[in-house]
């Protein structure tokens, strides 16, 4: 199962390397988070310091992210509202706070 994750993920890299979102002159890059958040979105590890402060950076930008049909699949609105409450990075109202996925 993670390796399907990892090879999704990096599917998702090459395809979307170098794409940029612009958001209220906030330049969002969806890749940035790539490096430092990979652990947590590929294997729901939790956030490092890194992530979280690209997070923050980036958190203007994540409602356009989450309403991507193309980064969708990667940021579900139930893993980005944890990690952002592990980073203590307020939820945007875009993102709903819903209940986890079901095990399979």
């Amino acid at each position: 199962m993670k390796k399907g994750i990892v090879s999704c993920f990096a599917i998702f890299l090459v395809l979307f390397l170098g794409e940029l979102l612009v958001t209220e002159a906030q330049t969002c890059n969806v890749n940035e988070l790539v490096t430092p958040c990979f652990a947590t979105f590929a294997f729901s590890s939790p956030p490092s310091s890194a992530c979280c402060a690209k997070l923050t950076v980036q958190q203007p930008c994540l409602c356009e992210y989450i309403k991507n049909p193309a980064y969708a699949q990667y940021l579900s609105s139930y893993l980005i509202s944890r990690v952002l409450t592990a980073c203590k990075i307020p939820i945007p109202n875009c993102i709903e706070k819903s209940p986890p996925p079901p095990m399979i």
